[in-house]
């Protein structure tokens, strides 16, 4: 069939330590639900969707990653072959922000520069228990040339954002590369009135 370009894929590895909320990230995004039961993810689980973009349509795969040392000799083969490597830490929980740094080596010792790397604040939901600043989020994202989003998958803050971040830096996107920052709201402005509108300040 002439004309017909295939769907373009690109492979997600998300990555953090344990109970930083990877799945429920991936599962905001899927079905846009929270399951408020804990579960460990053993291993791996891979999920697939499809995203409609202004001028294509690429498919994603996601790759969930287990998030406990036992698992850690399984994910530098799933890093591999990678576009984009999610590194994900709770802000309620410092010691999962210290360790995204070895995370991030992981993939550059893996992939080299040929990955986009994006750092993930996830449960800013939790705001009485937040250990990590946006600022701070923001300083190590510059620092080691990878991009940064705050999220909090219970409360489905940021996480389409997130993705449509993704999918604007993914190689053969530059046309389309200029991300729309007003779907970015911070979610640190406590008054009440920015939490309705599209376009607070941007936590990218």
């Amino acid at each position: 069939m002439a004309g017909v370009s295939p769907l373009a894929k690109y492979k997600l590895v998300f990555l953090g330590d344990q109970s930083v909320g990877k799945t429920s990230i991936i599962t905001r995004f899927m079905y846009d639900k929270f399951d408020t039961t804990y579960q460990a993810t053993i291993g791996i689980d891979f999920l697939s969707k499809t995203m409609y973009l202004e001028d294509r349509t690429v498919r994603l795969q996601l790759w969930d990653t287990a998030g406990q040392e036992r698992f850690r000799s399984l994910i530098p083969s799933y890093i591999r072959d990678s576009t984009v490597a999610v590194i994900v830490y709770d802000v309620a929980n410092r010691e999962s922000f210290l360790n995204t740094l070895k995370w991030i080596e992981e993939v550059r010792t893996e992939r080299g520069s040929d990955v986009i790397i994006v750092l993930v604040g996830n449960k800013t939901d939790l705001v009485d228990k937040r250990q990590v600043s946006i600022e701070e989020g923001d300083d190590k994202a510059r620092e080691h040339g990878v991009m940064f989003v705050e999220t909090s998958a219970k409360a489905g803050f940021n996480i389409k954002p997130l993705f449509r971040k993704i999918a604007a830096a993914l190689p053969g996107m530059e046309t389309i590369s200029s991300t729309k920052q007003e779907d970015m709201v911070d979610v640190n402005l406590k008054s009440s009135s920015n939490t309705n509108q599209q376009g607070g300040g941007c936590a990218c």
